[in-house]
């Protein structure tokens, strides 16, 4: 293998922009086409698939460090805010938070589940709407609780609790 300096190391917690929280399991050698690639492999246990990214392109394609705690503190402080409803078709909203959630971008993730959050007495949420605000909600529940050393349903707690408190 060789020598030269990898951005992340073995059993860390990364964001794959797409997939959410993965953990690097090893990095391996492969030989594709004639070339010998260096991979990293992330394991994203929730949903029992294995990635594998060269380690040349982790950080182009948006691979990260899982959030600092700064960040986390800077999410929940979005979570707060009022929600933001565009006037645009929601096929346009549709694609814009799909952006969003695939950004891999905490603070942009954290807008989405504000912006989609309904309570009871709200009106209704159509399917898409709902399927965008659980992906989001997912990814910012598993960042923040890998973050803070805590369960999922804690962080998720946590979550709507704010959700629920801004509202009153």
């Amino acid at each position: 293998m060789s020598k030269k300096k990898l951005d992340f190391r073995m059993d860390e917690f990364v964001v794959y922009p797409a997939h959410g929280v993965g953990k690097i399991t090893h990095v391996e050698e492969q030989d594709i086409a004639g070339a010998t690639l260096e991979l990293y492999v992330v394991a994203f246990e929730k949903d029992k698939m294995t990635l594998r990214v060269p380690t040349y392109k982790a950080l182009e394609v948006g691979m990260r460090p899982l959030a600092s705690p700064e960040l986390v503190l800077q999410a929940m402080t979005t979570l707060r805010g009022k929600a933001k409803v565009k006037r645009a078709m929601w096929s346009r909203r549709a694609q814009e938070y799909e952006q969003k959630i695939n950004s891999g971008d905490l603070i942009a993730i954290a807008e989405v589940v504000r912006d989609l959050h309904r309570t009871d007495d709200q009106r209704e949420q159509s399917y898409s709407e709902r399927q965008l605000y659980e992906a989001a909600l997912e990814r910012l529940t598993r960042e923040i609780a890998v973050v803070n050393g805590s369960e999922e349903a804690i962080s998720g707690q946590e979550i709507n609790e704010i959700l629920v408190s801004r509202i009153v």
